[in-house]
């Protein structure tokens, strides 16, 4: 009982190719099947990443939206979010329980 006896199906030349073919991608090839879930994984946590940036920067653009209007604001959003402050000055921001700021 030779090799080939056992498994019969691989003596068609075109199942045989492909059993390989097969096999070389699974294993062998740089863009392998677990190579490519792995990627798959890696897009859609990306791609999570991008909404939360996407939101992130709408924030932003309605903020600078109220702020550029008006030089008060500016002036406020600019010493409350950055300590921005003249050298002859100290300046307290006054926060509540959940971290934000009170509004007067």
């Amino acid at each position: 009982m030779n090799f080939l006896s056992r498994f019969r199906f691989l003596k068609n030349f075109y199942l045989g190719g492909a059993v390989g073919l097969f096999i070389w991608l699974l294993f062998f090839e740089m863009n392998s099947i677990p190579e490519q879930i792995k990627n798959w994984w890696k897009l859609h946590k990306l791609e999570d990443q991008k909404e939360y940036y996407v939101e992130q920067i709408e924030l932003l653009k309605k903020e600078q939206a109220t702020t550029l209007g008006n030089d008060k604001l500016m002036e406020k959003y600019a010493r409350e979010k950055y300590f921005m402050k003249k050298d002859s000055e100290d300046v307290f921001v006054l926060v509540d329980e959940k971290g934000e700021p009170f509004e007067k």
